[in-house]
């Protein structure tokens, strides 16, 4: 995954014996205790300073909501990212900047495909989307990976072989974002990061979703494509794709097709796939007026954490009456699941709290999901209850 990029370490970091700016102001700060999660801060401090002058305090927390540090409570950490923010870009690698860019562009003019064979594993790595379906025929068992924020623990947790690796993450014709008339068109391979920040004035109620999705070092990596080919039932977009009615675009080297996220997962971590197809696109509708879109996420930790329960929730209303309804559910089930009875019976009666309480009831008993480590079937129902009475709450006022 490194072909045609740049790698820095934190041992690259100083000019020689001068630190650089994000060191010395963990030095000055006081910002290292025990050290032994130091490195990691300091790179992510890095990554702040490279994209950020002056950022805001909204900025220096999201980058370092990937790492943890037991020893400081953080503050002289945030402080030490803020003081060496301040004077702008000011670093060698801003001087080698063009030169490192120009080679990396030259690297990337050639979309000959990437190739490591060995006699246990096969890594192949298409440039082009035309060589990427190809490999997909031609090695129908193989994984396929984008950011492999999720498939990668099999190897480094599980110490999994994994045979057959199809690398998609630098396919750039799966990289996009497009403003349609009735929809957005999101490349599988656009990363959560840049979907996030596309999303803000757009899709709002995917922006916030996205807002806490692992942290930025994972949103950098992970794709769209990637979360809803993993059909996690825990997976942070499904419930929302699912309750806009959002659809996938498959791929194979002679056909395309179309259907529903809905239909497209039919089981816990399966989905309707063929062994040649690939997930290239994804439609996400726009709303309309009396359409009132909202996603919620309960984790035992606000950043960094899976989902309890996750929703995603769909109402179009008109005269204060239901037209349709969509209640997704994530964390209880095997899969992303509608809570079907619950929206029948709203379907077409006035949206009033006493209906959405009557509602609540028949909630209840949709649903068995598990108990584990995150929580017990009691509070997953409890949690689902309460999401549709926020739900109500939030959509008061709100023009139908």
């Amino acid at each position: 995954m490194l072909h045609g990029k740049q790698l820095i370490t934190v041992e690259h970091l100083a000019d020689g014996d001068k630190l650089h700016p994000v060191q010395q102001a963990m030095v000055d700060r006081n910002g290292s205790q025990c050290g032994y999660c130091t490195p990691g801060i300091v790179m992510s401090l890095f990554g702040l300073y490279k994209n950020h002058s002056n950022p805001s305090m909204d900025s220096i927390e999201d980058s370092l909501t990937g790492n943890l540090c037991r020893c400081t409570g953080y503050r002289p950490i945030i402080d030490a990212a803020g003081i060496a923010c301040q004077g702008g870009e000011q670093d060698k690698f801003a001087a080698s900047a063009p030169g490192i860019v120009s080679r990396l562009i030259e690297i990337t003019k050639d979309k000959t495909p990437v190739g490591i064979l060995t006699s246990q594993q096969k890594y192949l790595k298409p440039l082009t989307l035309t060589d990427a379906l190809r490999f997909r025929k031609d090695y129908p068992e193989a994984i396929v990976v984008s950011g492999a924020t999720d498939i990668a623990l099999r190897q480094t947790k599980k110490k999994e072989l994994l045979k057959e690796i199809i690398d998609l993450s630098d396919v750039q014709e799966l990289k996009y974002f497009r403003e349609e008339p009735d929809y957005f068109q999101v490349g599988s391979g656009y990363p959560i990061e840049s979907l996030r920040m596309a999303s803000d004035g757009k899709i709002p109620a995917l922006k916030k979703m996205l807002d806490i999705f692992g942290s930025l070092q994972i949103r950098n990596l992970a794709t769209l494509g990637g979360n809803i080919g993993s059909a996690s039932p825990i997976g942070d977009t499904l419930p929302f794709l699912i309750a806009c009615n959002a659809q996938v675009e498959l791929k194979s080297t002679n056909v395309v097709r179309r259907c529903s996220i809905e239909d497209f997962i039919i089981g816990y971590r399966s989905v309707d796939l063929f062994p040649d197809e690939l997930i290239t696109t994804v439609f996400i509708p726009k709303p309309t007026p009396g359409e009132f879109i909202r996603s919620y996420k309960v984790s035992r930790r606000k950043n960094l954490d899976i989902s309890t329960v996750s929703a995603g929730f769909y109402l179009l209303s008109e005269n204060g009456t239901t037209t349709d309804i969509r209640l997704v559910f994530g964390g209880m089930a095997a899969q992303p699941i509608r809570a079907l009875k619950t929206e029948k019976f709203l379907r077409g009666k006035p949206w009033t709290d006493k209906n959405v309480h009557d509602a609540m009831q028949i909630l209840i008993s949709e649903f068995t999901p598990l108990s584990d480590a995150r929580a017990n079937a009691g509070y997953r129902n409890l949690v689902a209850r309460n999401l549709l009475l926020k739900f109500f709450e939030e959509s008061k006022g709100q023009p139908s």
